[in-house]
């Protein structure tokens, strides 16, 4: 069980967590597409502060036996999870800056040559 002192500073560090979130997003200094990534992060957040009970039972279906230890491997699992899915994003990111720049030297290649075209 969770101390109520801890619960609630929990429950506040979880709000300013979402403030945190929303402000970035109404800054646009993250997208929608990829903020609902971390307010999915916060609602499972969310729902392990208010039952944690529910984390126990999770734990102990997949056979561990400290909640702790639990806790530390979902936690790792969680981020590898964000990790692949901001590696994704880069790498899509990456791809599309290569093809961006490959035809924008192709369209200075054509523009060199309809002005070499002019002059003659």
């Amino acid at each position: 069980m969770i101390p109520a002192t801890l619960r609630l500073t929990l429950i506040i560090a979880l709000v300013c967590y979402f403030i945190v979130i929303l402000y970035f997003l109404k800054q646009k200094a993250l997208n929608l597409k990829y903020t609902l990534l971390w307010l999915v992060a916060g609602a499972v957040m969310g729902v392990l502060v208010v039952m944690p009970d529910l984390l126990t039972r999770i734990i102990h279906i997949f056979g561990i036996q400290d909640n702790m230890n639990g806790l530390f491997i979902f936690a790792i699992g969680f981020m590898l999870m964000i990790l692949l899915s901001l590696t994704s994003i880069a790498s899509r990111q990456n791809r599309k800056l290569r093809t961006l720049t490959q035809e924008l030297a192709i369209l200075e290649k054509r523009v060199r040559d309809l002005e070499k075209k002019d002059m003659e």
